[in-house]
C-alpha cells in the first residue's frame, strides 16, 4: 500500500518536472501550453496522492482515473511523435516530452491496476 503512494507522488513530481523542463527547451507558445497541461495533470495526481493518505482507496483509484485520462490524451499525440521520429521537427521537442508523460501515466495506471488486483486477491483469501 505504501509503495503505490510513493509511486503516485513520484509520478506527479516527474510530470510537473517535465512541464518545467519543457519551458526551458521549447518556444514560448508551445512551452506555456505544455506547462499548463503538465501542471493540471501532475497537480491532480498529487492531490489524489494526498487523498490516499487519509482515504487510501479513494486516492489510489482517483490516481488511476487521472492516469487513464493522461494516457488517453497521450495516445492522441502518437501521430505527432511518429512525425517527430521521422525527422519533422516543426513543433520542436514537444512530441518527445508528450510521449514521456504518456509513459509515466501508463506505468502509473498499470501499477494501480496491479495494486487493486492484489487487494482483491487478498480479500478473496480472507473469505471463509
Amino acid at each position: 500500500m505504501k509503495l503505490i503512494r510513493v509511486f503516485i507522488f513520484l509520478a506527479a513530481v516527474m510530470i510537473v518536472g517535465l512541464g518545467f523542463y519543457g519551458t526551458s527547451i521549447m518556444g514560448k507558445d508551445n512551452a506555456m501550453a505544455f506547462l499548463l497541461d503538465c501542471l493540471t495533470l501532475g497537480g491532480g495526481i498529487l492531490i489524489t496522492g494526498l487523498f490516499s493518505l487519509k482515504m487510501p482507496w479513494q486516492g489510489i483509484i482517483g490516481a488511476g482515473v487521472l492516469a487513464l485520462l493522461g494516457l488517453a490524451r497521450g495516445i492522441l499525440n502518437f501521430p505527432g511523435f511518429a512525425k517527430y521520429f521521422a525527422g519533422e521537427r516543426e513543433r520542436g521537442a514537444v512530441p518527445a516530452l508528450e510521449i514521456c508523460v504518456t509513459l509515466i501515466c501508463a506505468m502509473l495506471l498499470v501499477r494501480v491496476i496491479r495494486t487493486l488486483a492484489a487487494e482483491k486477491a487478498k480479500g478473496a483469501r480472507d473469505l471463509p
